[in-house]
């Protein structure tokens, strides 16, 4: 079927998703990352509020009875291999993966390309107002939180925000989980958009190991977690009500400039 005619006027036309370009893409991607990363750190590292902020999710977990991070984080950190292996994981495939994902809907589903990067710049977008306005510690710098920083015990390089690089990320800005936030964006274009079954249950058991790495490495409480989930509810609903459908029910290819 031969993808519909472009609208007319200017607005129809911004809203019609195009054949994305490489130049364009890449230097928007990279400004964009370096912007947020910006403005992430120039958040103030609010220490005393960040710890009451930490305490009161830790109690608000324990009277829901979800209160499992501290043994989940010991239990991991018994075997070497596996979390050594979770540190590096945290460290990369957050980028790695995404960036994969961009360049696969960029070659194979130009049409559902543009809504899906909004979709995940929105995401990014509305998770700093969180680094903003609710500072928060990870468990692993919680006062008498008893977690134990996995990089700092097994001398990996597993996180911007622990060791030699901890003074290049804003370590209180855990409030929600862009790890969470873009692996589930990854995780459910993947399954929307694979056609193979074992693609669908791979990109459906991205998030779920990377929710499993962010409280092995004592870097997330679970409702980090739930944040990143809603800003990617938010992101989502952007896209939708910008190209008037969800990423997956565009035409895989543009209209014709």
């Amino acid at each position: 079927m031969a993808p519909p005619a472009r609208p007319s006027t200017l607005m129809g036309r911004l809203r019609t998703p195009r054949r994305p370009r490489i130049w364009f893409e890449v230097l928007l991607i990279a400004v964009s990352y370096w912007t947020y990363s910006l403005i992430r750190n120039a958040v103030p590292e609010q220490k005393s509020q960040a710890l009451k902020n930490a305490d009161w999710v830790w109690s608000v977990e324990n009277h829901l009875s979800i209160a499992v991070e501290q043994s989940i984080n010991h239990a991991v950190n018994s075997v070497t291999w596996l979390i050594v292996g979770m540190n590096y994981y945290y460290a990369t495939l957050h980028f790695v993966i995404t960036i994969g994902v961009l360049v696969w809907l960029f070659r194979f589903h130009p049409g559902r390309y543009a809504a899906a990067r909004l979709a995940l710049f929105a995401t990014t977008v509305v998770a700093l107002a969180g680094y903003y306005l609710y500072p928060l510690a990870p468990p692993r710098l919680m006062n008498g939180g008893h977690f134990i920083d996995t990089v700092l015990v097994h001398h990996t390089w597993g996180s911007m925000a622990s060791g030699n690089l901890k003074n290049m990320s804003n370590q209180y800005a855990a409030m929600p989980s862009m790890h969470i936030g873009w692996s589930l964006w990854c995780g459910l274009i993947i399954f929307a958009l694979a056609k193979a079954p074992w693609a669908k249950i791979l990109g459906l058991l991205y998030p779920t190991a990377t929710l499993l790495v962010i409280v092995s490495t004592a870097n997330h409480f679970w409702l980090d977690a739930v944040g990143g989930m809603l800003c990617l509810a938010f992101g989502f609903t952007v896209a939708r009500l910008w190209y008037g459908a969800l990423p997956h029910r565009l035409p895989r290819l543009p209209a014709p400039r």
